[in-house]
């Protein structure tokens, strides 16, 4: 489900958009911000019910890798890739691969401005087909010597991030018989799923994709219908599919203590911050939460550490987010805010030694 949502200021330094030359499918590469470095983030495989809509996910979502990168103390800057599908599309072996090879091309036309991995709805054999074309990528598969998929290092930091909110609620990081919701089951989702059942937590969750109802059952979990999940009692709301979802209409009527989980821009839009703060919902922001991932890829891409070394970065996002809360209350600001000030502090910081240097 792609939730239509206005383009997003511009403020990118450059964005391809090109239709590709062997699948003919819409492909837009946005490269936000190098200002921290070469920028990062994934190439996402998505229906959209016009162009303009993958090209508005792209723009916003390459906007929150510059603050995700940024808040994550990562040397690199925020890029997005979308290759947009028209409703009804279904890609056959062949032109799935015509499609990454295209935005290898894109990728390459960047001349290493921006780097691309997997997302949601492409893969790491994805990623191996796009190296046919550019070395500016990072998560090849283990089979070849890459880092392999990294949706096991961002569900940790959300399950950490998980544990300081519920912390911050009740006075303990303990899951065990907290009542969380997850709105999505996919790789991040479903991992995290796994793990809090098997700590005891009362689950309840939802995929668009009806086949995942099997998966919840297999744990225990108790399955709603995809819409009606944010009128569950919860201690914890965790978004963890595609965008959009917090509208005004689902705030107002979200029956939860927090919201915590992995969906990029989960916010329709920015005030939803403010919206859920006035609700007495607490808030941790999405690109804190879920930046496991990109700091596994990024530093395993440039051979920072050891991989025990890297986890346990990624291990660190609770304090990240407990840090950003502290903040947040001690300033009266909602720890959106509090969030992107941290990022942009290390923004300007970089702006200001490039300034300097020219």
């Amino acid at each position: 489900m792609t939730h239509t949502l206005p383009l997003p200021d511009f403020s990118h330094e450059r964005v391809e958009v090109i239709t590709g030359r062997r699948s003919g499918l819409f492909i837009a590469v946005a490269l936000h911000s190098s200002a921290l470095g070469s920028a990062l983030g994934g190439a996402r495989l998505w229906t959209y019910p016009h162009w303009s809509d993958a090209l508005g996910d792209a723009l916003r979502l390459s906007a929150a890798m510059t603050l995700k990168n940024a808040a994550a103390g990562l040397d690199a800057g925020g890029g997005k890739s979308v290759i947009g599908l028209a409703e009804g599309t279904v890609l056959d072996s062949e032109r799935r691969r015509a499609a990454f090879l295209d935005l290898g091309d894109a990728v390459e036309s960047l001349g290493g401005l921006y780097r691309t991995a997997e997302d949601v709805g492409s893969t790491t054999e994805d990623m191996l087909t796009v190296s046919e074309r550019t070395a500016h990528v990072v998560g090849l598969p283990d089979a070849v010597g890459g880092s392999g998929e990294p949706a096991g290092p961002t569900s940790l930091g959300v399950y950490e991030s998980l544990r300081t909110v519920l912390e911050r609620l009740t006075g303990s990081a303990d899951v065990a018989g907290r009542r969380i919701t997850i709105s999505g089951l996919g790789q991040v989702g479903g991992r995290l799923a796994v793990r809090l059942s098997a700590e005891g937590a009362v689950l309840t969750a939802t995929d668009v994709n009806p086949a995942r109802r099997q998966f919840a059952a297999d744990l225990g979990v108790t399955w709603v219908e995809p819409g009606s999940e944010h009128l569950v009692p919860a201690d914890v709301f965790v978004p963890a599919g595609i965008g959009g979802l917090l509208t005004d209409d689902v705030i107002d009527a979200l029956d939860v203590r927090a919201v915590c989980g992995p969906a990029n821009n989960p916010l329709a839009a920015h005030d939803g911050a403010q919206r859920l703060a006035d609700r007495g919902i607490l808030y941790a922001p999405d690109f804190v939460v879920n930046a496991g991932g990109v700091i596994y890829l990024d530093l395993e891409a440039k051979r920072i550490g050891t991989r025990a070394e890297i986890m346990e970065r990624v291990s660190g996002i609770g304090d990240t987010v407990r840090g950003i809360l502290d903040d947040a209350a001690e300033r009266g600001v909602t720890p959106l805010q509090a969030a992107e000030e941290l990022a942009q502090a290390r923004l300007r910081a970089a702006r200001a030694s490039q300034s300097v240097l020219s």
